[in-house]
């Protein structure tokens, strides 16, 4: 396993008062030491495993969750076939509690096969378990959605996520490798459909790197901040910031909380980036430039700069958003691609 430079840390905070506004501002990765170390869960599985297995079975709601299986030969990373064509691991579905039975009987096994419940939401999922095991980001203004990860010896290739993260260690020991977004071309996307989690996913492997087909990850290997968390710990995760995720114990949990600073009303800038491969990638080349310099007189330069000059009522969209406004923009945007 590559190794970067050791991740920022904090210790001794009060996980009653984070200083997520001052995180959020600086946008960079921090490990956040011991924040989550009372939590139920936490004492639980460190106590034992057998304790945290049902700790976790006295939530469960019943209904039936989607998890990941993968034969033993992926070794533990959902990923791809050899052609980029198919996924190497099947998505089934059976009631959280059966999933975490199958999970227990892999523990003595030496090559034993993938088992991951990925981004399970705890309020739908594990009613109650909130109650004592939350990092109280809504008591900080933060309206976060709390989701749950849970599996044996996973590996979470490289992506980006849109929202900031905060993802808190609960049972097991994690290896994080973050890398600032500026790196994408070093990282080497995969596909953007199928992907194994939902974002595009770096394609080299961290374990064995080739870096003959992938010699610019040397690069990339010179921005990367890495930090194992133990139970208890949290980990700050910047949007954009590419990060890859090794559960190391036979038994792993995570908790994580994703939020956006801009306004609801804004759109995901996902659809965007399809919308313009689509509309300007393959035009020639002088036209793509000079649609660069437009996105880069419109968007990407000074948000007020190009309607600075107009009287404030005949601004239109050159003007900040609001939720009026978007609504407006996205109903001219349905009606001009249904056309």
């Amino acid at each position: 396993m590559l190794h970067g430079v050791a991740m920022r840390t904090l210790d001794g905070l009060d996980p009653a008062a984070l200083p997520m506004e001052a995180l959020v501002a600086a946008g960079e990765p921090v490990v956040l030491r011991g924040i989550a170390r009372d939590w139920a869960l936490v004492q639980a599985g460190r106590r034992s495993t057998a304790e945290a297995l049902d700790y976790l079975r006295g939530f469960d709601a019943g209904a039936p969750v989607q998890y990941s299986f993968g034969a033993p030969e992926i070794n533990g990373r959902p990923f791809y076939n050899a052609d980029f064509t198919r996924l190497n691991f099947e998505v089934r579905r059976g009631a959280l509690s059966a999933v975490l039975d199958e999970i227990a009987s892999t523990f003595e096994v030496a090559r034993p096969p993938t088992y991951y419940v990925a981004s399970l939401l705890i309020e739908r999922a594990l009613p109650g378990f909130a109650q004592h095991n939350d990092a109280g980001l809504a008591a900080l203004g933060i309206n976060a959605s709390a989701s749950i990860w849970i599996g044996n010896r996973v590996t979470a290739s490289c992506h980006f996520d849109t929202p900031d993260n905060l993802a808190c260690c609960a049972v097991g020991r994690r290896r994080f490798t973050l890398f600032p977004p500026e790196q994408i071309d070093n990282l080497y996307p995969g596909p953007l459909e199928p992907t194994p989690g939902g974002q595009v996913i770096s394609v080299v492997d961290f374990d064995q790197p080739d870096f003959d087909r992938h010699p610019r990850f040397r690069e990339a290997l010179a921005s990367a901040q890495t930090a194992v968390l133990e139970p208890g710990d949290a980990i700050f995760i910047p949007s954009m910031w590419w990060h890859h995720v090794r559960s190391l114990e036979p038994f792993n949990v995570l908790v994580n909380y994703w939020w956006r600073s801009s306004p609801a009303f804004l759109s995901s800038p996902l659809p965007a980036l399809q919308h313009a491969m689509w509309a300007l990638r393959d035009l020639p080349e002088r036209e793509k430039q000079a649609w660069a310099k437009i996105f880069q007189y419109y968007v990407f330069g000074p948000g007020e700069r190009a309607g600075q000059h107009l009287p404030e009522a005949a601004r239109g969209e050159l003007a900040p958003f609001d939720e009026t406004q978007a609504r407006r923009v996205r109903a001219q945007l349905l009606g001009r691609l249904n056309r």
